[in-house]
């Protein structure tokens, strides 16, 4: 989900490729906001501009046996493929949207995972569905298109618990009229579940605008992030022995932030090793820890989407608007 208000202008311009150089050029500022976050992130740390010339991208993930990492950009309809060596590709075209004439102005993939099968498993926006393709070969697969023989809205994020069900998140942001389009068929921005059998669950159905979805390093509390300016809030949820989510409660409020004129909302995230959040959220990056605090920020000065671990699980990928950036870390992504 892409906002239409940017804090500030880059005063550099980067290529659509990476180059031969090591170099990057660097943005942001972390801004300390507790003394153990020194630890996650060293006061030497830089985020890298790896690359750029994307409209919005979104749902990062690293290909761990092939070292590379993929991404979306929602409005151009394509997941591309970045590489140290080799830089930038178009890697599925297109990724979210396979109908005819125009479809909205997010019709792409988002959120995008590497599952227990090793699939690449998307978010689709355009065709309304969460689907499954090998790396290699071969096509799409639907996974899940509707719940009680209605259609989704538009999955937005999407992960996999280690018993192989995967949750996923379904507000409007991919639909042409957004909440108020007259092909809207569920009533509620829902989170569902999907058993390894098939079976979907609705099983949060009270928030305003569900985001970004990750789970605690050991698969007991499923995390959401709302991003809806009223209510800005990262939520968590027990999880039974069932997979059944219980009674939430806001772990992080930023809602004062969002309402004071800071651009960007809780969105995309991921989890490292320790169960600190480090997630999208109002100026650029939010790390929390598990038990609520605000441990630090990475000002972006650029809406920012969404994160992913990669190489060694210590290298943070970020989606910021229309940049691709990384940053080193102190610590590592959950299952690495």
């Amino acid at each position: 989900m892409k906002s239409a208000i940017s804090l500030i202008c880059l005063t550099f311009t980067l290529v659509f490729s990476v180059s031969a150089q090591k170099s990057y050029p660097t943005m942001g500022k972390i801004i300390y906001e507790d003394p153990a976050f020194k630890k996650l992130l060293p006061k030497d740390s830089n985020v890298e501009v790896i690359a750029s010339g994307f409209q919005w991208c979104e749902g990062p993930v690293w290909v761990k046996d092939s070292s590379f990492l993929l991404f979306s950009d929602v409005p151009e309809n394509k997941v591309f493929k970045w590489d140290e060596k080799k830089g930038l590709s178009v890697f599925l075209e297109p990724s979210g949207y396979t109908g005819r004439g125009y479809y909205s102005d997010e019709p792409g993939s988002n959120g995008l995972i590497i599952d227990n099968k090793g699939r690449l498993v998307s978010c689709e926006h355009g065709d309304r569905r969460i689907s499954a393709m090998p790396l290699n070969a071969g096509g799409k697969v639907t996974l899940a298109d509707h719940f009680q023989g209605k259609r989704f809205n538009s999955p937005n994020d999407i992960v996999q618990h280690a018993n192989g069900s995967f949750y996923f998140t379904d507000p409007p942001y991919g639909m042409n009229k957004k909440q108020d389009d007259p092909t809207r068929e569920i009533p509620q921005f829902g989170v569902y579940r999907m058993d390894p059998d098939g079976n979907i669950t609705q099983q949060i159905s009270d928030l305003s605008r569900p985001n970004g979805i990750a789970f605690s390093p050991d698969g007991k509390t499923l995390y959401i992030a709302q991003s809806d300016p009223e209510k800005a809030i990262w939520m968590a949820y027990p999880v039974d022995e069932k997979g059944n989510a219980g009674k939430g409660k806001i772990l992080y409020d930023a809602t004062s932030l969002s309402k004071s004129g800071v651009a960007g909302l809780p969105d995309g995230f991921k989890v490292d090793k320790d169960g600190n959040l480090w997630s999208s959220g109002p100026g650029g990056l939010f790390v929390i820890s598990p038990a609520g605090k605000l441990l630090g920020r990475i000002v972006m000065g650029e809406l920012t989407s969404n994160c992913a671990w990669g190489n060694d699980g210590s290298t943070l990928y970020m989606t910021v608007d229309s940049y691709l950036c990384r940053i080193k870390t102190g610590t590592k992504g959950a299952g690495w």
